[in-house]
């Protein structure tokens, strides 16, 4: 089965059970600082999962791509990726858990769609908390188990001894931020194994492989750390395309699929290496740059920097650029992996192809970057090499050496010069300084090299504790708990967006935005730095229609209606046929999946705190309401 064919028949079966397709969202969270990252199929709809009517219905399907960057230290094994694509059905507020699981299994085992024997598939259901401590009352923990999920499994045929029971750590989904709907889940999964599925699941046994997620959404998590019942229970499902498309192929890992093959290809060419002698570094290379590929190709533009997305972008290029290096490849190369990728996928998401030249050129500048880092970290390491090698290597070498963990990691983090290099620097001085000696040992023993990575990585998490330290509560709120002051920002936002039309002309549009229950951070298309003038003229405008009072509407109508009466659309690629349109008076008109304030008047006095730029011909503005 192709990938084409997988996603095409995923729709094709929850249209024929009552859902509305809806196109993949942006990779970038819009309105919510909890999360660098499209993560999980439910981020962008959680409005909806909390109560907000979506404009498609309540039936939902989709192909949600999404980056994870949580696993990244597995890339390389034969199931994990930082970028990929999820398969997703949805209910809101509609069925409910004997649907779900049920049509899950008609999917999964009827001939005209997977077409899977029974006897190769095993199940989880949560297990429920733990009961108090004793004196603590008799009553159970606080969410029971999940004998509902149970029994419908059992009633489909699926023997008691493949049905596993686990805790939190593996059954239980959510919510996406501190706060929000939450809930148990059934997980499904494919026997690998070239004999026979045995009788009874060992949830620890690799050849077992999951491939679907069935989350029954009835909890809402709150600020207290308590589970309550929520009033509009959702279903949401995930699928897996890379691991799905692996297993029903028979193909060892996702890098052995279709979706690879061609990027694998061309990283061999570039190496001149075979793919079967260097797993590792081709999955890592064929992983990061595809991901960094999808990541500059989205509508919601990011570049490569030291703070946030940025960062993650930057890490997965050089990442890439030193398993390259590793390799052999000495040329500039992660823009010719990258037209690959485009090729392979530029008919499924077209923002691919708009952006090409976008990415191609971010690539090209961050790996000259890249390699003039590190040759300035060669020349620091130069520099901190002892005078006399023997000062280095002592026979004392296996407990301390001249330069230190910290060293290491100051070359690290002020030069981006990877450990790995300088362990290779490292072994290239101890080789030298063995010939002086006349010692014919030329390989650093496994000893002393774990030596120096256990230091460097002790001063790798002592600055990652300061760093958490210092950042505490960075990602707290988002629009995400749908509390009144994330409404009003965000009419805030709708207005600002009309007064810097107004004020810089019709060449502006909205690139991104992030909103807390303290300020709102907004980035729009302009060249050039606002005037003062121009700023106060933004603020007077939006306070005037604050006084105005107008009330914030809302209609739903077909997408090209809304762009008929003029309505501003963000992201356009994201909308479906039917969509929400919010109008204020006769001044703003925006496609948005809401929620907002009732009317102008709740937002006060608007005020902005800071103009500035965050790349070329994008600015960033923040505000508040006093």
């Amino acid at each position: 089965m192709t990938a084409r064919e997988l996603r095409k028949k995923y729709v094709e079966f929850f249209e024929s059970k009552g859902h509305k397709e809806i196109p993949s969202a942006s990779l970038i969270p819009e309105n919510d600082p909890t999360t660098l990252f499209i993560s999980a199929g439910m981020h962008p709809l959680v409005p909806y999962l909390m109560g907000e009517k979506h404009p498609a219905g309540n039936r939902l399907v989709d192909v949600q791509k999404l980056v994870r960057t949580g696993d990244i230290d597995e890339v390389g094994d034969a199931v994990h990726l930082t970028f990929f694509e999820m398969l997703g059905n949805w209910s809101l507020g509609d069925y409910f858990k004997k649907e779900a699981i049920e049509w899950s299994f008609e999917f999964l085992t009827g001939k005209k769609w997977l077409n899977i024997p029974k006897e190769k598939l095993a199940i989880t259901v949560f297990q429920g908390d733990p009961p108090p401590p004793k004196g603590f009352g008799e009553a159970g923990g606080e969410v029971p188990p999940d004998d509902e999920a149970e029994k419908i499994w059992l009633d489909l045929g699926i023997s008691k001894e493949r049905i596993a029971r686990l805790g939190r750590e593996d059954n239980w989904w959510g919510p996406a931020g501190e706060t929000g709907p939450c809930g148990p889940d059934s997980e499904m999964f494919y026997w690998t194994g070239a004999s026979d599925a045995p009788k009874e699941f060992d949830p620890q046994d690799k050849k077992w492989v999951e491939i679907w997620n069935d989350v029954f959404m009835q909890y809402n998590k709150t600020k207290d750390g308590r589970f309550e019942p929520l009033k509009q229970k959702n279903i949401d499902t995930g699928m897996g395309l890379e691991r799905t498309l692996a297993v029903l192929n028979g193909n060892a890992s996702v890098y052995e699929t279709e979706l690879f093959e061609p990027i694998i290809k061309e990283i061999g060419e570039l190496s001149g290496k075979k793919y079967k002698d260097n797993e590792k570094a081709f999955r890592i290379i064929a992983d990061h740059l595809r991901a960094a590929t999808f990541i500059l190709g989205d509508e919601k533009a990011v570049v490569p920097s030291n703070k946030d997305r940025g960062y993650v972008l930057r890490r997965l290029i050089r990442r890439s650029i030193r398993h390259g290096y590793g390799l052999g490849i000495r040329e500039i190369f992660t823009f010719k992996v990258a037209k690959t990728v485009i090729k392979s996928f530029a008919n499924v998401y077209l923002e691919l192809k708009e952006n090409k030249d976008f990415i191609i050129n971010q690539l090209i500048e961050e790996e000259k970057k890249f390699k003039k880092t590190l040759e300035k970290g060669l020349k620091e390491f130069e520099k901190m090499k002892p005078e006399k090698i023997a000062s280095f290597f002592s026979k004392s070498f296996a407990t301390g050496y001249g330069l230190s963990g910290d060293d290491l990691f100051n070359l690290y983090s002020t030069y981006g010069f990877p450990i790995e290099m300088s362990l290779e620097e490292i072994k290239k001085l101890y080789q030298e300084y063995n010939r002086e000696q006349g010692v014919n040992i030329t390989a650093l023993s496994k000893v002393d090299e774990d030596r120096i990575l256990q230091q460097f990585h002790e001063s790798l998490k002592k600055h990652q504790e300061l760093s958490r330290t210092a950042s505490a509560g960075m990602f707290k709120g988002g629009l995400a708990d749908a509390s009144d002051e994330t409404k009003k920002l965000h009419t805030a936002a709708h207005l600002m967006l009309a007064s810097l039309r107004k004020v810089l002309g019709d060449k502006v549009f909205q690139k991104g935005s992030n909103i807390t229950p303290e300020r709102l951070r907004f980035d729009f298309s302009y060249e050039g730095k606002m005037t003062p003038e121009q700023i106060k003229q933004v603020e007077d405008l939006v306070n005037e229609q604050i006084k105005l009072d107008f009330p914030v509407k809302m209609e739903e109508m077909s997408l090209e209606e809304a762009k008929k009466q003029g309505a501003m659309g963000v992201f356009e690629a994201k909308y479906g046929k039917k969509v929400k349109v919010y109008t204020i008076g006769n001044f703003s008109k925006e496609i948005c999946g809401g929620p907002h304030a009732g009317r102008a008047g709740e937002l006060r006095h608007f005020k902005i705190v800071k103009e500035e730029s965050v790349s070329a011909g994008a600015r960033r503005i923040k505000a508040v309401l006093e």
